[in-house]
């Protein structure tokens, strides 16, 4: 006989279902601002306030307000870099760029045009090799057929839009290739500055010669090139160097780089004048000049570890350093500057200059953590990163510690996220160390002292709210530029266990390893039993200590090294029952092509002392994280992360692995070619997210199925997401870490707090099975918790039955929506419903 559920069950079951299985549509930029390298800043000639800029943690950034806030091109369609640059045409929505597409779908780097204002992008049908990098692409404003591309040893032009292209210039030297400082286009004339001299056209691109120039001397070659009209005179300015000078050379390397700065008039003949702008311990990079003004010009690099900005206003014969970094004379600092979190030093030299094409006041810079923006020329400036909960004054000392919200620039290393209480939130970050919350991640600070280190990898929180964080100098260790020896096994004096007991405000050290750590984890049935993941191919490998409780004083011990590990291990878990999971992450040789067969999954066995190699065979390359199911009450059901290598055996080994039965047996659930992660929604464990290095956020909403159906999620922009963490106080939170693009937050749209006087409480419970048929489990994911009582209730508010078992029997209960009460103390902690469905 056929049963059939009550409409009123149905449409509660349905309406559960589509709460518990939503998936965010919108994922908010969550921060402190800033942080990582900019480059290729753009300004749109018709609007000052329009900008792009490309990061090189992949990011191709877009702000319509002067950069008071910020959007994220999808990954999908175009990646940012050193030269992205994006060109506007007087064409509505019609822009150019240079595509890093790293997605997993085509890895070139590429010319690219968007017809929608950059929402789409594809590549030019005329690219003319498109497994060759394009360095630079120039294109007319005014005539957006006219495009001047770039490779390493050649310069191609076209004139119908990229749709074809012929070459018009190779490098005179294979070695140097063919830098391009800079193209103008003014009507029919086009000149490009290049290392091999000063290229014209004066048919709108038809054809291109070497123009002959006089006063560069014969051993200097133009690196930056730039120039204006002011209808009736035309003045270029390049900076010129003697050494060094080849495609690639980064904006970073600029110490003693550029010898001097030229400015020619153009006229009948064509000359080089040298002008005095380099003083002693300066060093520009870069040059700029609005293409409607032929006087006014600008020059960025360094001076005094500072970023360093002059301008000329009378055609380069004498020059003004403006942007005045000591004691912030004209800036309205962010987080970084003098006297700040951050000194000028970090952001350090210009690697990116703009001046609005139409307005020469209007300048623009990018360094290795910001942006700044000036538009008076640059009498003041003011930062383009964050939003300061108090605004910033000129003159005046950056304040330390102070609050900040994120403006959509984010764009460093956010590796995860912990929860010490309702309201505070620690991230723990590449390069700018950590930065905490206390308003529940709206703003943002380095309000805390103690922890020094370059990185935080992982900060975890004991019942008592005391957080303990691993932490090193050796950043982005096991992604793929942190595989070798080298650096690894460097000493490293902040690789350290540290403590903090008031949510993260003070930080002192428990251990200092002298190699970098990697992970924490401590045992739930006895606190003062921690271990560690130590990384170094000789002397690192899981420490476990016995008294943590004694901090500084406390004694840690290497276990014995798992069968076939070199020393890279990554993420740790402590089961219930004491033991311990473990995945040794990728290792390879300095300077081999291969990875050595030291990767995988395995378990410690507290009472025998051993490791036992429960490694699927694909697991031995390169293995990320290990993921316990909470909704299993037997704790065999386990997920781990693979990536795939490169250059041998590791090749083609990527996904997410699945075992039922404790590491006996492994299935891969998602193929993708390199998962980092995995999380279980714990309202609904068929939900379950999957992060990827360049494929960017996945999920399935049928995950404990045999073979699960994965959906990237659309919504999210950035390529590397890393973790997935639901806020413990309320679970229609979804935070999302990132190699780069520092955090994300999402919202289901059904909240869990706590209420009707429940105490709030820094733990997550799940109820599971959903729906239930003849028990349910109350999963409490804090072991100092102590239940005293589980209620269930009908949906009229009627006892059906009390226990103080976390398995709840129900098999006498009738079809319907219930209620589960848990109860700790006497006092109600909690709510959850469970559909029972016969």
């Amino acid at each position: 006989m056929k049963r059939t559920l009550p409409p009123r069950l149905l449409a509660f079951l349905f309406c559960c279902a589509t709460s518990v299985a939503q998936i965010p549509t919108v994922w908010e930029s969550r921060g402190i601002g800033g942080g990582g390298a900019m480059f290729a800043v753009s300004i749109d000639p018709a609007n000052d306030k329009e900008f792009f800029a490309g990061c090189d943690m992949s990011e191709l950034f877009h702000s319509t307000d002067g950069g008071e806030h910020y959007s994220v091109v999808s990954f999908l369609q175009a990646n940012g870099n050193h030269h992205s640059t994006v060109r506007f045409t007087k064409v509505p929505g019609l822009l150019y760029t240079i595509n890093y597409k790293m997605n997993g779908v085509l890895d070139h780097i590429v010319p690219a045009k968007s017809t929608d204002g950059g929402a789409t992008w594809t590549m030019l049908a005329g690219t003319p090799d498109e497994s060759e990098e394009t360095m630079t692409i120039d294109v007319d404003f005014e005539h957006p057929e006219r495009i001047i591309i770039s490779t390493y040893g050649a310069i191609h032009a076209s004139r119908d839009g990229g749709t074809t292209f012929k070459q018009i210039h190779a490098a005179a030297n294979n070695g140097a290739g063919n830098v391009v400082g800079g193209v103008f286009f003014d009507n029919d004339r086009i000149l490009v500055g290049t290392n091999d001299g000063l290229l014209e056209s004066t048919d709108g691109g038809a054809t291109f010669t070497v123009v002959p120039t006089t006063g560069i001397a014969a051993n200097e070659t133009i690196w930056s090139f730039a120039a204006g009209t002011d209808g009736s005179t035309t003045t270029c300015v390049c900076l010129t160097a003697t050494s060094d000078v080849y495609v690639g050379h980064n904006p970073w390397e600029y110490d003693n780089f550029i010898t001097n700065v030229y400015t020619m008039t153009l006229g009948p003949t064509r000359t080089w004048v040298r002008r005095s702008a380099i003083a002693s311990g300066e060093h520009p990079m870069f040059c700029a000049m609005a293409w409607n003004n032929a006087t006014t010009m600008y020059i960025g690099g360094n001076a005094s570890d500072a970023p360093m900005i002059k301008r000329s206003t009378d055609g380069g014969a004498t020059w003004t350093s403006v942007f005045l970094a000591a004691n912030n004379a004209n800036i309205a600092t962010g987080w970084s500057g003098s006297g700040g979190d951050r000194q000028w030093s970090y952001g350090e030299s210009v690697f990116t200059l703009a001046v609005a094409p139409r307005n020469a006041q209007v300048v623009m810079f990018g360094d290795y953590g910001f942006l700044h923006r000036s538009t008076d020329g640059g009498a003041s400036w003011t930062q383009a990163y964050t939003e300061p909960a108090t605004p910033h004054v000129a003159g005046q000392p950056t304040p330390r510690r102070a609050s900040y919200k994120s403006i959509g620039l984010e764009n460093t290393s956010c590796w995860s996220l912990c929860f010490p209480s309702r309201n505070t939130i620690f991230g723990c970050y590449t390069d700018i160390k950590g930065i905490i919350s206390t308003d529940g991640g709206t703003q943002w600070s380095f309000d805390y002292t103690g922890h020094d280190a370059n990185t935080m990898y992982q900060c975890v929180r004991d019942t008592n709210a005391t957080l303990y964080a691993a932490t090193s100098n050796i950043h982005d260790l096991y992604q793929s530029t942190r595989l070798a020896d080298v650096p690894l096994n460097a000493n490293d004096a902040m690789g350290k266990v540290i403590k903090s007991t008031d949510l993260g405000h003070t930080w002192t050290d428990v251990h200092v390893f002298g190699h970098p750590v990697y992970s924490i984890a401590l045992d739930p049935n006895n606190e003062r039993i921690a271990y560690a993941s130590v990384v170094h191919s000789q002397q690192g490998g899981v420490y476990v200590t016995k008294d943590l409780d004694r901090a500084g004083a406390s004694t840690w011990t290497r276990l014995p090294a798992p069968s076939r590990t070199e020393g890279h291990p990554a993420c740790l878990v402590v089961l219930k029952n004491g033991n311990v999971l473990c995945t040794y992450s990728g290792r390879r040789v300095s300077g081999a092509p291969t990875f050595t067969q030291s990767s995988g999954c395995f378990l410690y066995d507290v009472a025998t002392g051993t490791w036992k190699d429960i490694s699927d065979p694909n697991m031995q390359w390169w293995t990320k994280d290990v993921i316990v199911d909470a909704s299993d009450p037997t704790e065999r059901t386990w997920y781990v992360a693979v990536f795939s290598g490169w250059g041998g055996p590791a090749n083609g080994k990527g996904g997410l692995y699945r075992t039922t039965d404790a590491g006996g047996t492994w299935k891969k659930i998602f193929d993708a070619d390199r998962v980092t992660s995995c999380t279980i929604d714990p309202e609904n464990p068929d939900l379950i997210y999957a992060t990827t290095e360049v494929e960017g956020l996945w999920y399935t909403l049928n995950g404990r199925s045999a073979t699960p159906t994965w959906q990237r999620d659309l919504n999210f922009p950035f390529r590397q997401p890393e973790r997935v963490y639901f806020d413990p106080f309320d679970h229609a939170q979804v935070w999302v870490t990132t190699a780069g693009n520092g955090l994300r937050l999402g919202r289901t749209g059904s909240s869990t707090n706590v209420s009707d006087g429940a105490q709030a409480v820094p733990f997550a419970i799940t109820i599971a099975p959903q729906p239930a048929t003849t028990w349910c489990r109350v999963i409490v994911q804090d072991p100092s918790i102590v239940v005293s009582a589980i209620v269930l209730r009908n949906d009229s508010g009627v006892e059906m039955m009390r226990t103080v078992e976390d398995v709840v029997d129900i098999r006498g209960i009738p079809s319907g929506m219930y209620s589960l009460e848990i109860y700790s103390s006497g006092r109600r902690i909690a709510q959850r419903f469970v559909p029972i469905v016969r």
